[in-house]
């Protein structure tokens, strides 16, 4: 029974513990968990097994940030940092000035951005819903398989492939020939090379970047798909009102780190193209960098132009971020 006290006038009455437990509004009692030295002495074993990995991140991520002060510096590599002259803000002047390399570059990058969010971005998502669509699954794992292998080679080749496939002697080329029709400028034409970058980019990620999308649509009780089939919901339906909401957390993450990543369009892939159709229409802001920092020895310049992607890049994750909360989603944070 209850456990009961007595009033002044005598009535008994609940105590506060069986009235907190009889009213499910009063919240129970907060416990304190152990506190964090204990819990680090508890998981000392996984605290071990992650310090390398930590160590790595820090050493190769964080610490090379500091290197930005070079932004701020007439930067010269035999003086070092220490010893370069300071010039404040007239690194970043380029990119207020409209100096014409710098904006054909800002030009290029967003153009292929815009590429690569419009086709790139969804094209795995196509992919995961037709392979989830195959009904054996022995059949869909050898199309995984077979679609994972590109995402392994290196872009040396991949574009070596490309252009023994669709170059001037390659073998597309070589069967129109061999059938009289005109040959197709591809490899090495400037009008189509923004769109070559894209289908090699398609061609070499969209296979592995589907993992995630499986592994989401996995997750997903086949019984609801049964219940929508007895209620006379077709294929469309099911996947309209099923299998892309079961998506839709997984495609606003990566959305969300694919902005924060946007001004990154493929530098090795680029650079090893840039010579075939000149830097006019291959110039992005990473190349940019590289071809004035590295090569052009304007290291302050190019510092300061790194600085900015990389501004910018934070500014499009925490305001996409900050979307997606008002629209009830988690992102890649809670606030």
């Amino acid at each position: 029974m209850p456990s009961r006290t007595a009033d002044r006038a005598g009535v008994a009455t609940p105590d506060a513990g069986t009235e907190r437990a009889a009213d499910p509004s009063v919240p129970p009692p907060a416990h304190r968990g152990p506190s964090f030295w204990r819990r680090l002495r508890r998981d000392q074993v996984l605290v071990l097994f992650a310090v390398p990995g930590v160590a790595l991140v820090l050493l190769f991520q964080y610490v090379p940030l500091l290197g930005n002060v070079i932004a701020f510096q007439d930067y010269q590599p035999f003086l070092g940092i220490g010893d370069s002259p300071w010039v404040g803000w007239d690194n970043f002047a380029i990119i207020v000035s409209g100096d014409p390399a710098f904006l054909a570059a800002l030009r290029n990058t967003l153009l292929l951005t815009a590429l690569q969010v419009l086709l790139v971005f969804p094209a795995p998502i196509a992919l995961a819903l037709l392979l989830n669509s195959l009904a054996s699954e022995t059949l869909k794992r050898i199309v995984q398989n077979v679609l994972y292998l590109p995402h392994f080679l290196s872009w040396v080749i991949v574009v070596a492939l490309f252009q023994q496939m669709l170059g001037g002697s390659g073998l597309l080329n070589a069967f129109l020939r061999s059938h009289d029709m005109a040959t197709l400028e591809i490899i090495g034409n400037p009008d189509v090379f923004h769109l070559l970058l894209t289908w090699q980019v398609i061609w070499k990620d969209t296979g592995w970047a589907t993992i995630l999308f499986l592994a989401a649509l996995s997750t997903v009780s086949p019984q609801l798909y049964e219940a929508a089939s007895v209620d006379g919901a077709g294929r469309m339906r099911q996947m309209w009102h099923i299998t892309l909401p079961a998506l839709r957390g997984i495609v606003i993450l990566l959305f969300i780190l694919r902005l924060g990543d946007s001004l990154t369009v493929g530098f090795e892939q680029i650079l090893l193209q840039q010579d075939a159709v000149g830097r006019a229409v291959s110039e992005v802001l990473d190349t940019y960098v590289y071809n004035n920092g590295i090569l052009g020895g304007a290291w302050g310049t190019s510092a300061a132009v790194g600085l900015v992607k990389g501004v910018v890049g934070v500014v499009l994750v925490l305001a996409a971020n900050k979307v997606a909360h008002i629209f009830g989603e988690e992102g890649v944070y809670r606030s």
